[in-house]
């Protein structure tokens, strides 16, 4: 997800008829899948599937890849790339964030926070593979070597993560609250729910699921678009290298990994609900000032790259940190996390082709830096507990 700045400027030369607001559903559905799915895959992690949904998510991904390394419109790129690798990114996704709390009680969320910076690493790598195979071998045998990456890191998962707690849910259920059915040898299993709605009795939940939906709609704006803006003429005529802006997005991703990790450190004296916000204040800031750098600003672009990597870093690996702590069951947890992704999982669908579409219209740049900034802004304010 973190990479497909790059397909996006890559379509919207391949595919001319389609406008970028077009394009980045593709990414858009990508990320959507990437979160929505996790209420299924969390209860279904939580009563055992652990190994299933690795395996399952992993073949997803790998065959959607291969698949887009053959597409050559619109529609093939749209089910290839956004629907069936989005599949898998969603079924990996949830094993991964609510398996490694588990291990840890006093450092977890510098735990989470190392492991976050895994896409990060993904996002600074890919971005350059693929543009300089693309440029030798052509934009299939480019993707398939990316597929091929994406098959030996998942077997790689597959082969060493394991469960520490191992499930004492016995089936999904259909109630609100937990039941309990016995078991050949007599002991009791309780009923898991596909949905835990008693969350949403709880007031911090609520507005922290609302502050998330709100950061989802403006969080992928700039990755998925700053390749494509450093490309564009500036009013005076002038752009950047192209050897740059294929760098930009890489140089993103990488200074994302200080702010994953940065934030866990900070968020044991702060918090990570109270960390989480003041991530979304710098960056939305940060977005803002966006408006001031012209395309053809070298230096400003590369800044900006960095800050906002490590300003927005939080934004990934402070989350589960965050459900986990105004969670007190701890077997509910994949739920919990599964219904807080899903609902950012909108704010990721609409949030790209929303800011594509300003971009088409009269917007133009400024309307795209001014949306991305103020909805990222916007999630501080449901921060009333």
């Amino acid at each position: 997800m973190n990479s497909f700045g790059v397909f996006q400027t890559y379509y919207e030369s391949l595919l001319p008829d389609s406008s970028p607001s077009a394009i980045s559903w593709i990414g858009s559905i990508q990320v959507f899948l990437l979160r929505f799915v996790g209420v299924i895959t969390g209860p279904l992690h939580d009563i055992g599937y652990f190994h299933t949904l690795i395996g399952t998510g992993t073949f997803l991904v790998v065959f959607g890849t291969m698949m887009t390394s053959l597409g050559t419109q619109y529609w093939h790129f749209l089910l290839a790339q956004g629907f069936c690798v989005g599949l898998g990114a969603g079924t990996l996704f949830m094993p991964s964030v609510s398996s490694l709390p588990q291990y840890f009680s006093t450092k977890r969320g510098l735990a989470v926070g190392v492991a976050a910076t895994g896409s990060s690493l993904g996002g600074v790598l890919y971005p350059i593979i693929f543009r300089k195979l693309e440029a030798s071998i052509g934009l299939g045998w480019a993707v398939r070597v990316l597929a091929f990456l994406s098959l030996a890191t998942g077997s790689i998962s597959l082969s060493v993560m394991r469960l520490r707690h191992h499930p004492s849910l016995s089936r999904i259920g259909n109630s609100p609250s937990p039941n309990t059915s016995s078991n050949a040898a007599g002991t009791k299993k309780q009923t898991r729910t596909l949905l835990d709605l008693t969350a949403f009795k709880e007031a911090p939940y609520d507005f922290f699921c609302v502050a998330i939906f709100l950061g989802c709609v403006s969080f992928f704006i700039p990755i998925f678009y700053i390749q494509s803006y450093a490309q564009s003429t500036s009013s005076s005529g002038h752009s950047i290298p192209t050897s740059l802006t294929t760098y930009l997005l890489a140089i993103l991703n990488a200074s994302s990994i200080i702010g994953r990790l940065s934030s866990r450190f900070l968020d044991r004296h702060a918090g990570p609900v109270n960390m989480l916000m003041l991530t979304s204040i710098l960056t939305g800031t940060l977005s803002l000032c966006w408006i001031a750098i012209p395309p053809s600003s070298e230096g400003g672009l590369v800044t900006f790259a960095v800050l906002y990597g490590i300003f927005s870093g939080g934004f990934i690996s402070l989350p589960a940190v965050a459900v986990a702590s105004l969670t007190t069951d701890m077997r509910r947890l994949g739920t919990r996390l599964g219904m807080n992704s899903a609902i950012g999982g909108f704010g990721s669908l609409c949030g790209t082709p929303i800011a594509g579409a300003i971009l088409d219209g009269s917007g133009g740049w400024i309307g795209l830096k001014v949306f991305a900034g103020v909805s990222m802004l916007a999630c501080r304010l449901p921060r009333r507990y």
